[in-house]
């Protein structure tokens, strides 16, 4: 049974705890029991906060995404320019991912299962923080102050190139003599990330 702090809900309790099963098991094998069993309620209480597990599911979600939505933002706020800019956006997605083990799971599970709000709601979600990234990278391209490349490829590629690492670190265990996850491997893998990123786009 999961031990909330404090001061805290049984929603968001059971919103912590679904965001964990949903990562560890996917959509269709998480089952609202043994959400509410980790809770310490019962099945008929959490149908109280959340008539579906479709409507939990969709609360883990978009909540999930809301905080690296929130994240960008504090990263780009105010006037920035140029390659410290694109820095300072990629080392604050990279703490972030790696804060946030569950969500890189559940991201991958959404994408590569199809979950019930990926096709429509979360692309909408995500669709004016993508379009916003690339009118940055345009903007600086033509100001001079990066290079000329494709910008909608390019944040596909920084954003592949963070997640894929972090979810395929079981998988990645075997091809290097240390655990990818340990903070040694990290600091490796996102100087490496930048320096490729840096050596394409920067002037």
């Amino acid at each position: 049974m999961t031990v909330a702090p404090a001061g805290t809900s049984t929603r968001a309790v059971i919103v912590t705890v679904a965001r964990k099963q949903f990562a560890d098991h996917g959509f269709a094998a998480t089952r609202l029991n043994d959400i509410a069993d980790d809770v310490g309620i019962r099945r008929p209480s959490l149908l109280h906060h959340f008539p579906s597990k479709e409507a939990l599911y969709r609360e883990v979600v978009l909540e999930s995404f809301a905080d690296w939505v929130n994240l960008v933002e504090d990263a780009t706020e105010g006037p920035r320019e140029g390659w410290p800019q694109v820095e300072r956006v990629m080392r604050a997605a990279f703490r972030f991912f790696e804060d946030h083990p569950d969500f890189v799971r559940l991201a991958r599970r959404e994408a590569l299962d199809g979950g019930p709000i990926l096709s429509h709601e979360l692309s909408m979600f995500l669709r004016p923080l993508f379009d916003r990234g690339a009118e940055f990278l345009e903007r600086e391209m033509d100001a001079g102050r990066l290079r000329r490349y494709d910008a909608r490829q390019l944040l596909l590629t920084g954003y592949g190139a963070v997640l894929s690492y972090l979810s395929d670190a079981p998988l990645i265990a075997g091809l290097l003599d240390d655990d990818p996850m340990g903070a040694d491997s990290l600091a490796r893998r996102r100087e490496h990330v930048l320096d490729v990123l840096r050596t394409a786009i920067a002037p």
